[in-house]
């Protein structure tokens, strides 16, 4: 029979965990596959979707819009949603903030390292690039943060695969490339960055580095997923997101955000840190908050509202 929306999977059946094609992502999805076997004790097995990004990827043709987010996740939501699949494995910083009618995301597994890194020639760092390098990127968030560190570098558009990327450095293209660190280490080449950056520098996507495991929500392996879940990364990536939701209702400005756990006088404590800039880097806002995390999406929520009231809206307006 052919499983639809509304039909739960027995108990005992193979779970069946849809990802995208690359490597990364099967890596990722082959993480999860592990945590189901050993955690719920169920068999799984992987199910390779192509996505609408996967294609336009393959076919040289230009992400539509100035952000990556949600590219990825149509066609895995589709399977999702129309049975092929019982649980879909995403980036979690590709994710819209919005709700997905049907979906929940049932479990945020223990987050990797969320810095980016830097691949460059002959061992580099940013800071020993000489002005003028070309540094190759697909972000505006990227984009606009290594402007803003004004070290005259030529920021240019790259699209691919990890190993495409770092490619366009070892023939000589490209002077570096930045990439997520979490990416490098989960397909085990994180030898090949040369420098990690600190946040300082470059604040991360919203997710970067954390796993999103999505489910339909009349499901019942949605309640059991939850043991898969870690509250840490959770409340991390919720305030995150928080700020990024709030941030994509009142400005179109290149954003990063990065929330701990630290330990603060009364508990734990949720710091957050974001940036929201201009697309030339010239301009930004920046700041940060702490709060209860339990409180993870208000603390990320307010933390915006404060960014919008001192000019994050106004970045990118033209000049008068």
């Amino acid at each position: 029979m052919t499983a639809t929306s509304s039909a739960a999977a027995p108990a005992t059946a193979t779970v069946r965990v849809g990802t995208r094609r690359s490597l990364l992502a099967t890596t990722q999805a082959g993480h999860v596959a592990d945590l189901i076997r050993e955690r719920l004790g169920r068999e799984a097995e992987l199910v390779e979707i192509t996505t609408d990004g996967d294609r336009s990827q393959a076919a040289g043709t230009p992400l539509a819009g100035s952000s990556t987010t949600g590219v990825f996740v149509g066609a895995l939501r589709e399977a999702l949603r129309d049975g092929r699949v019982d649980v879909a494995v995403h980036s979690l910083k590709d994710l819209p903030t919005q709700p997905a009618d049907g979906l929940t995301l049932a479990a945020v597994p223990p987050r990797e390292d969320p810095r980016d890194v830097v691949v460059a020639r002959d061992g580099l760092t940013l800071g020993e690039l000489p002005a003028g390098a070309r540094i190759g990127t697909g972000s505006p968030r990227r984009v606009a943060q290594l402007h803003a560190l004004g070290l005259g570098l030529d920021v240019v558009g790259v699209r691919g695969n990890v190993d495409s990327r770092i490619g366009k450095v070892r023939d000589g293209e490209l002077d570096g490339v930045v990439l997520a660190r979490a990416g490098l280490s989960r397909i085990g080449r994180l030898d090949d960055a040369t420098e990690v950056l600190d946040p300082l520098q470059m604040l991360p996507a919203p997710g970067q580095g954390a796993l999103a495991v999505e489910c339909r929500s009349d499901d019942d392996l949605a309640a059991a997923l939850a043991v898969l879940d870690d509250a840490p990364t959770r409340a991390a990536v919720v305030a995150e997101r928080a700020v990024l939701a709030t941030l994509e209702g009142g400005c179109s400005a290149a954003v990063g955000a990065l929330a701990e756990i630290v330990e603060g006088d009364d508990g734990d404590e949720l710091w957050v840190r974001a940036i929201a800039l201009s697309v030339d880097g010239g301009l930004s806002v920046r700041m940060s908050a702490a709060g209860d995390p339990a409180d993870a999406a208000g603390v990320g929520h307010r933390l915006a509202d404060e960014m919008l009231a001192d000019g994050a809206g106004q970045l990118d307006d033209p000049p008068a």
